[in-house]
């Protein structure tokens, strides 16, 4: 977050605490639609209601539409029936299908009809798709001429306002079908009569509409352009995917994993009702709970050997904490390599022997060094023995669950960063506490 955005959130609770003088936010011009939304965000309701107010009302679209669904929702909440009409009046197509979702039925019919035909036709096609398809958020600001078009004709084209990331002209034939690109460049050492067919770049591949977002973001990076063309299955131009709409995916990708870890949502409002936050997180400590109580249920096992043996009690954390870092470097690894594609049926072998091995080399290690400390520490080689063994056994317990739970659960439909980290904490706990109990009894008593 910038540091002019920082003062500006200091600045609104300030006033909210009366602090400051209540005032007009000075800069707030300056700023761009997604800062505003990002500064909405950061602001506990009352203070956002009264930034929202300050909001210069040719930007209330663009930054409603910049803002996640649950804090843009809060705002929306507030409008009354005069507002909501003011705000169907600047409502084009792509920021209607952006904003649906959040807005009343009656509200969204209100807005189509206030829409020019070809509008209302952008928000059909773009509705047709599902929320995570490309199809649905294409951008229909580019440049299109009929396929018998001639440098001319492109001439007199760019005259007019260029959109931005436009490096290409897109050629549809009459039945609105894709017939190809021509580079903009290309243009400047053709002749003027010169038919675009003629300059026509071959290795452009079109984007299908039904295509996830993830699926055609990858494609975007291999293309090294500034925006690609979407199409339909039967090759009818929607639109085009951009690079802003690229980075948009990668950053609510990586947030959305960021959020799954802790079984939360990427979309959720930072500072939404209380009892709303309760209800989403109460699930997850539930699940986290039932971990635990495994977790103790394979200690209390070993009841007899803690009560004869205290040093083993001494040294259970040592054993689960060296198996759940490892693990969850393991695990790390193994999601990011799922999520860019690199982990196939091919290669998992090779990849979990690589990991085994990884964890083996460590786990000895470290058995070697934890084991030389416990047994100067409680004057007793068979303890330092017990601990380093477990640590080997639960290390390269670790390494194979890191990769094999990530996996599993991919192929299961699960998001492995949701469920992936409290399953593989269960399972080295257990084991290390297993493990290192069950040598204790052996070695020890």
């Amino acid at each position: 977050m910038s540091d002019e955005i920082s003062q500006h959130i200091d600045q609104i609770i300030r006033q909210e605490e009366g602090t400051e003088p209540d005032h007009v936010l000075d800069g707030l011009d300056d700023l761009e639609p997604d800062q505003i939304a990002l500064l909405l965000e950061s602001l506990p309701l009352d203070a956002r209601e009264h930034a929202w107010s300050q909001v210069p009302l040719s930007l209330h679209t663009d930054v409603l539409v910049a803002m996640r669904a649950e804090p843009r929702e809060s705002l929306l909440r507030l409008f009354d029936s005069g507002a909501l009409d003011q705000l169907t009046e600047s409502l084009d197509a792509e920021s209607l299908i952006e904003l649906v979702d959040s807005l009343p039925d009656e509200v969204v019919d209100i807005a189509l009809a206030r829409m020019d035909q070809r509008q209302r036709t952008y928000f059909e096609q773009s509705a047709g798709y599902e929320d995570n398809q490309v199809g649905r958020y294409v951008d229909h600001d580019l440049l299109i001429l009929p396929q018998n078009s001639r440098v001319r004709d492109a001439a007199r084209l760019l005259r007019r306002v260029v959109p931005e990331y436009t490096t290409h002209l897109w050629l549809t034939n009459r039945a609105g079908q894709l017939a190809g690109a021509v580079a903009i460049t290309s243009l400047f050492t053709a002749r003027e009569h010169q038919p675009l067919s003629e300059l026509l770049e071959p290795d452009l591949e079109p984007l299908q509409a039904g295509l996830t977002l993830k699926d055609a973001t990858e494609r975007f990076e291999l293309a090294a352009v500034p925006a690609l063309p979407v199409v339909t299955e039967d090759g009818i131009l929607l639109g085009r995917m951009t690079q802003r709409l690229a980075m948009e995916v990668l950053h609510e990708s990586y947030e959305a994993q960021l959020m799954a870890t802790a079984g939360l949502d990427e979309e959720e409002d930072l500072f939404a009702p209380v009892l709303r936050s309760s209800k989403r997180r109460a699930t997850w400590l539930g699940i986290n709970l039932l971990t635990a109580f495994l977790a103790s249920w394979a200690i209390g096992l070993f009841e007899g050997t803690l009560q004869e043996v205290v040093a083993l009690a001494v040294l259970m954390p040592v054993v689960a904490s060296m198996g759940g870092i490892a693990g969850s470097q393991t695990l790390t690894l193994i999601i990011r390599g799922l999520a860019l594609g690199q982990i196939t049926t091919a290669n998992v072998m090779p990849l979990l022997k690589k990991e085994l091995s990884v964890g083996g080399l460590n786990g000895v290690l470290w058995a070697v060094v934890i084991g030389a400390v416990a047994s100067l520490w409680f004057n007793s080689a068979a303890i330092g023995l017990v601990i380093g063994t477990a640590i080997v056994i639960n290390i390269a317990a670790a390494a194979l669950s890191g990769v094999l739970i990530p996996v599993l659960l991919e192929r299961l439909k699960i998001d492995p960063a949701l469920s992936g980290s409290v399953i593989l904490t269960t399972v080295t706990v257990v084991v290390g506490f297993v493990a290192f109990l069950g040598l204790g009894t052996l070695v020890l008593l």
